[in-house]
Parts: C-alpha cells; structure tokens; sequence
C-alpha cells in the first residue's frame, strides 16, 4: 500500500493527519506543500496536488492512487482503508466533531486575533473548551474511550501551540486532567511523531507576532 501526505507542519489539520498515520504505524511520505497562509509566492505546487485538492489546501491524501481532501473525512476514510488498528472512538464518536467545533476557532482567535478584548474573549472560549474536556476525562485517560482515538488526533495541534497560545494571550489555567492528557498525548508514537522542535515553536509564535505588528 503506498500512502502519501501532502502538507507541511505549520498547518493544524494535517498535524491530525500525520499524528494518525503515525499512531497507526503506517508508513507514509510526507510531500512538503505549505498551507496557503504561509506558502512563498513562488512556491511550485505539485501537479498531482493541484489535479487533486479542489480549494489547493492542505491536507491532501493518497492511497494507492485515491485522493481525498479534508483533515476530519480522511482521519474516517483512513480508518475505513487502512489495514491497520482502528482509531475511531466507540463510545462517543460524537467527540471528535465536537472537539473540532469548540477547539479549533477559539485557537485561532487567540492566535490570529490583533484586537485585545477579542484575544480575551476567545481565550476565555478556549478555557471552556478545556473545561468541557475535563469533564470527559473523568472516566477515562481519553477524550472518547478507554484508549487513544481520533479524539487525540484533534486536539494534538493545539497540544503543540499551547506554549505558543500562552505568550498570544491565553492566560487560563489549564484544567489538571487535560494538562495530564496532553502529557500522554504527545508522548504516544503519533505524539513523538508529531513533536515540535524549538525552531518550530519559535517559527510559529514569530509569525504571529509578526502578524500583528503588521496588523498595528
């Protein structure tokens, strides 16, 4: 089986995807194309991409010649193809769109946001969002069952940018339970798989520092 990724780290939801290949010990080859946000003016998109990524973003997958384009539809469609452990959750599947929903906006008001009332309010939705998954960790070690799902693959991007997140202006505690699930997130295969260098940390919160002093 012959499984490419294309993308680049910087982008949230294809450190979804590569966290879940990599946690199902699936090998791959990463094709390096940046997300449009940060992608250089004369960056050359491969052709195979662009025949195949109907908005030219990432993340774009390929198995054995199938194509399929968006982060949530391929963690399902590789759950579906893969002859490998399943990572969907059992118990509650409902998490993982849940998940997306009140994580992944209220990650990039924080980090995105220029305005400071603004940053306030969507770190405040970021603090609820980690209090609504406290309480699922309650009975379990993981977000949506007794062992890593694609819960764990939501919620890796904004494990790595937490550091990040924090000197932006998400000045919340951290629930101790998700402090905890972030420790055993990151410390899985997908999770070491994944991992940020300090390069990568420093590239990342100085681009969005970057972004607002442009911004003024």
């Amino acid at each position: 089986m012959t499984v490419r990724l294309f993308g680049h780290w910087t982008c949230p939801y294809v450190n979804r995807v590569d966290f879940t290949l990599a946690q199902r010990g699936v090998e791959f080859e990463l094709v390096n194309v940046p997300p449009s946000a940060v992608r250089p003016a004369d960056f050359a998109l491969p052709e195979e991409f662009v025949a195949n990524s109907p908005r030219l973003e990432v993340p774009l997958i390929c198995v054995d010649g199938e194509y399929l384009a968006d982060s949530i539809p391929i963690l399902h469609f590789l759950d579906d193809r893969l002859d490998a452990p399943s990572l969907r959750p059992v118990g509650h599947p409902e998490r993982v769109e849940r998940l997306d929903e009140i994580l992944m906006r209220s990650m990039g008001g924080v980090a995105y946001g220029t305005d400071p009332d603004r940053i306030d309010r969507a770190a405040e939705r970021l603090a609820e969002a980690f209090a609504e998954m406290a309480k699922w960790l309650e009975d379990s070690d993981w977000l949506a069952g007794a062992g890593p799902t694609l819960a764990e693959a939501i919620a890796v991007p904004i494990y790595l940018r937490l550091p990040g997140l924090v000197a932006l202006g998400f000045n919340r505690s951290l629930p101790p339970a998700v402090a905890d699930h972030r420790d055993r997130t990151l410390a899985l295969p997908g999770g070491r798989h994944v991992a940020w260098s300090a390069a990568q940390a420093d590239e990342y919160l100085g681009r969005h520092r970057k972004a607002r002093r442009l911004a003024g």
